[in-house]
Formats: structure tokens, sequence, C-alpha cells
């Protein structure tokens, strides 16, 4: 696992024994960035990188000139490796919060360019985080919500769905406004 683009470019990231998550795939990663590449300056987006797991995402995006990546997960040991990961590669605009990725959104009143989640594949109600998310106003207008899942979920006929790009086992979807 290494982080693909921007100043760090090529840096692996540490590895940890602890871990049981699954990060999003090298490839997967360098699609999805390529495609956001040609979309935005990272320099001017705020992130929310739900369900952070090793922080892979989020140190993407700083890499890259971000200014604000809030990376929250509910596991303690999963919030101290990014803090530790962040530190180690100089990256101050990585916010680790330890909370649940729900209960951020439903008490803050924040709203960010983009919002990646990856829930555990297995989770119940990933169908159901497209509408929480934009139910509760966490996307600014221009935005974007992006949500990795497995083949079993099937976001085309969500109304603010946009497009699917699959990568083997991988299968990332984008909703807008």
């Amino acid at each position: 696992m290494r982080i693909i683009g921007g100043d760090l470019a090529g840096r692996p990231i540490p590895e940890s024994k602890f871990f049981s998550s699954r990060p999003t795939t090298d490839l997967a990663k360098e699609s999805l960035f390529n495609m956001l590449n040609n979309d935005y300056y990272f320099d001017e987006l705020s992130v929310l990188d739900m369900f952070a797991g090793t922080g892979s995402i989020s140190y993407e995006f700083a890499s890259r000139g971000t200014t604000k990546v809030i990376a929250l997960d509910i596991s303690t040991k999963h919030i101290d490796f990014i803090r530790k990961t962040a530190e180690y590669f100089g990256l101050s605009s990585v916010i680790p919060l330890h909370a649940d990725a729900f209960k951020f959104i439903e008490e803050s009143n924040q709203q960010f360019d983009i919002i990646f989640a990856d829930p555990p594949y297995d989770m119940p109600g990933i169908d159901k985080i497209p509408d929480f998310i934009f139910n509760k106003n966490a996307i600014k207008p221009e935005g974007m919500l992006i949500l990795e899942h497995s083949a079993k979920n099937n976001f085309k006929n969500h109304p603010r769905f946009k497009k699917e790009k699959k990568y083997g086992k991988v299968h990332i979807s984008f909703f807008s406004i």
C-alpha cells in the first residue's frame, strides 16, 4: 500500500499487524484520483473520509494539497495509526477523529466538497448511506459522495447516482446533488 500521487507519491504507507480492514486497492485509488483530478483543485477541497481505516484515502488527498481532511473511524486503534502516520508524513491537514461516522454527520453542521465512504462491505445499511448523507445536507452544492462497495450493492436507481466504476471486486459509486 502506497501513496499514489502528490508530494508524497510513491511513499509506502507503514504496515500495521492489527488491521482487519480492507484498504482501497492501489489500482482503484489511482483511477479514482485520476478522475477527481479532472474535476477538482485539491487545494480548494474539504474532505470527509468516513470509515477511514488505514487512512490511505486521507493521505492521498493531503498529499495532493487538500488543506482539510477529516478522517473518521470508530476504532481507536485505527485513529491512533492514522494520527501517527499523518505525523510521520508531515500531513497536518489530516484530522483524525475517533467517532461513529453516522453520529458525526448527525451532530455536525459541516458541509464537505467530497465525502468518501468505504464502509465494511458486510455492514448493514450500506444502501441507506447516500440518502443519509444528502438528507443531512453534508455535501456542498457542487460536491460529491463517493461510496466504495461490493457487487451486491446497486445504486443505479438512486436519484443522485451519477456513475459507477469497477476495479476487480471493488465498486465505486458517485453521487451528487
